[in-house]
């Protein structure tokens, strides 16, 4: 499969992992639009949300819920936009569920590594 978000899920291709079980995989979108933005998946290639199961699509919410209270703690955020896209909107068609940070001041550009290490740290 040509399936980039796929290829990520399967690690063919490096990504800045914040989540992983054996259905979903977290990581952190390489064009960020805010400091963590971040990309929830489900590791089965599932084109549109129309696709997915009741029961997967909970694990899906349920996993990007945890991830933006870590977000907002670790990154200072004031605030989420959780967003899916479907049909000519999906520029990738592999289900994803965005994570956009929001923040009342600009923050000062940092480097996927440092964001991902902000993150991670304990």
């Amino acid at each position: 499969m040509n399936c980039l978000f796929c290829k990520i899920s399967q690690k063919e291709i490096p990504s800045n992992i914040l989540y992983e079980d054996d259905k979903i995989i977290a990581f952190l979108d390489i064009n960020q639009q805010n400091i963590g933005h971040t990309l929830v998946i489900p590791k089965d290639h599932i084109e549109d949300i129309t696709k997915i199961s009741d029961e997967d699509l909970i694990k899906l919410f349920s996993t990007a819920k945890n991830l933006g209270n870590i977000i907002i703690k670790k990154l200072n955020a004031q605030g989420l936009t959780y967003s899916i896209n479907y049909g000519d909107a999906q520029e990738i068609k592999h289900l994803h569920l965005h994570i956009c940070p929001y923040y009342k001041n600009k923050q000062e550009q940092s480097t996927i590594n440092d964001i991902y290490n902000q993150i991670k740290s304990n």
